[in-house]
């Protein structure tokens, strides 16, 4: 059961942490928080209230994810915890000579060659099917609404969104990314912020999803026309590539720390990584959050459990290292006993960025759904399906073309995943979901908002707002602006290369809904850094 006792002290802030009953939905985006919460009114779940959300997500929040994401999701419902991974493999006529055959020398970030089976709307599919309460053609409704009249842009959506726009004018001169620009900067530009946007084609593919319970995605009519549009340029995904796939049900993995148990989705996501982090901080008693010696182990904790990540984790049926050993105590104390005093330089790793969209959704009756969804990389591939609105996603980007490589390039494989939802539970009962999206700041974050709640105690709002640090690669780590200068300078001293971020982009926007199992009273925190909010009911 866990302590909410520290939540009604006289000198503990709960600025901005929403309390509710009946249910919550916490997104990145206020007008999916109000879809799910939507759902929830009409007499569904806390299934169908993230599915809503997510729907409503690829076009409230397009610059992050969209129809042809990939996703995970973890589902508490009936007292266990189910998991869904909905990423997608490489099509089964890719392979390393065809893409060398193409000119290329690693994979390429952007076009039709990175794309790999889109997964999401087999996500929703699958969800509503074994958990949900109300037909998808009503849980869909809310986006489809969007997409048909349009919405004004929000203040850090136009940012990236702006911010996209301009870095493809210059790198997408291919006639195979005119329908991004059509869909997404219709006469020659981009919204605004306040601008009103809309996308008839997106809500007619969103429409037909919901009729057909996305059977055309992958079996129907716009299976072909994204099929036959990536074959046009010279792509490998194909209509048998999307008629093969079905989303797969997974056991969460977990690790216990200080009494609750963490919870991930097991590769060929990343969310390994965070439990490895946990472990090996597991073994150091932390007295003070805001002081160089904590930031020093947690940065070395995690540098540590990052390196050995990026070295075995891949698709689940092809990784050479057993998982119930990398989340043994014996290998978190042997890694552990690598932390000094001073900054280590492990083998470096050059991390990119990302684009991803998290939410947590809650019902009265103690479902609670921890729900991620991605393109990658902001937008994605650049390429959109012409009049549907579909952006697809570049997961390809990650594969290796080295053979020898733990994460090489082969048909029908599934690539080391950045996206990971997370779950607290303690004592056999639900917490709650969390998660932190943003590419390689995903285990990052998840790590340090753990810690935020359980070793320091924070309410969610709190334990999301605290200030972030992100290594990247050897003795590297960057820090948000509003960093506390002197710890800036202390692990400066413990040698470590900190380098202040000019904005907070990139330190990950995150969700978090805890549930009281006394009372089911829930509350929630969201992101500062997004546009943000927690409908609840």
């Amino acid at each position: 059961m866990m302590n909410l006792d520290y939540l009604y002290h006289p000198y503990v802030s709960t600025r901005n942490t929403i309390f509710a009953k009946k249910g919550m939905v916490a997104t990145s985006q206020p007008l999916a928080a109000q879809a799910g919460l939507e759902a929830l009114q009409k007499g569904g779940n806390a299934i169908d209230a993230a599915i809503a959300a997510a729907a409503a997500l690829t076009v409230v929040e397009p610059a992050s994810n969209g129809i042809g994401s990939d996703a995970f999701a973890m589902v508490w419902t009936g007292g266990k915890l189910h998991g869904l991974n909905a990423s997608g493999p490489a099509p089964q006529s890719i392979s390393i000579e065809a893409v060398k055959k193409q000119g290329y020398e690693k994979m390429p970030a952007y076009g039709v060659v990175p794309i790999t089976v889109p997964g999401a709307p087999a996500a929703w599919a699958a969800l509503s099917e074994k958990f949900g309460r109300l037909p998808l053609t009503d849980v869909l409704q809310p986006a489809i609404r969007y997409a048909e009249e349009g919405y004004p842009l929000s203040p850090v959506l136009g940012k990236y969104w702006e911010r996209a726009f301009r870095r493809f004018q210059t790198i997408f001169k291919e006639e195979m990314f005119r329908p991004w620009f059509d869909t997404f900067a219709p006469d020659g530009t981009v919204p605004a912020i306040g601008e009103v946007w809309k996308s008839p084609g997106h809500a007619a593919a969103l429409k037909e999803i919901a009729e057909t319970k996305a059977e055309s995605f992958y079996r129907g009519p716009l299976a072909e026309k994204i099929s036959a549009f990536i074959r046009k340029w010279g792509g490998f995904l194909s209509r048998e590539d999307l008629e093969a796939y079905h989303p797969e049900w997974v056991e969460p993995i977990s690790t216990s720390y200080r009494g609750y148990e963490v919870w991930e989705m097991p590769p060929n996501g990343q969310g390994l990584v965070a439990l490895m982090a946990l472990n090996i901080a597991r073994g150091f008693e932390f007295r003070e959050k805001d002081c160089v010696d904590t930031y020093h182990k947690q940065i070395e904790a995690m540098k540590l459990a990052f390196t050995d990540g990026k070295a075995f984790i891949t698709d689940a049926g092809e990784m050479k290292a057993d998982i119930a050993h990398l989340l043994s105590e014996g290998y978190a104390a042997n890694r552990r006993r690598l932390i000094g005093d001073l900054a280590l330089d492990p083998e470096p790793y050059e991390l990119p960025k990302s684009g991803t969209v998290y939410l947590a959704a809650a019902d009265g009756e103690g479902n609670m759904v921890s729900y991620i969804q991605s393109n990658y990389m902001g937008f994605g591939s650049g390429i959109v399906v012409p009049g549907t609105g579909i952006a697809l996603q570049n997961r390809g980007h990650d594969f290796s073309l080295d053979e020898t490589h733990v994460n090489a390039l082969k048909a029908g494989k599934k690539t080391y995943h950045t996206i990971i939802p997370g779950f607290l539970t303690k004592d056999g009962e639900a917490v709650g979901p969390f998660g932190v999206m943003d590419g390689y700041m995903q285990p990052q974050g998840h790590f340090q908002v753990i810690m935020n709640t359980i070793d320091f105690h924070l309410h969610p709002q709190q334990a999301l707002d605290a200030p972030r640090w992100q290594w990247t690669e050897g003795k590297k780590v960057l820090v948000e602006p509003h960093f506390p200068n002197h710890l800036v300078q202390g692990l400066i001293r413990k040698g470590h290369d900190v380098q202040v971020a000019a904005d907070t982009g990139g330190f990950g926007r995150g969700q978090i809904i805890w549930r009281n199992p006394d009372t089911g009273v829930l509350m929630g925190g969201t992101e500062s850094r997004a546009d943000g909010m927690v409908a609840a009911w």
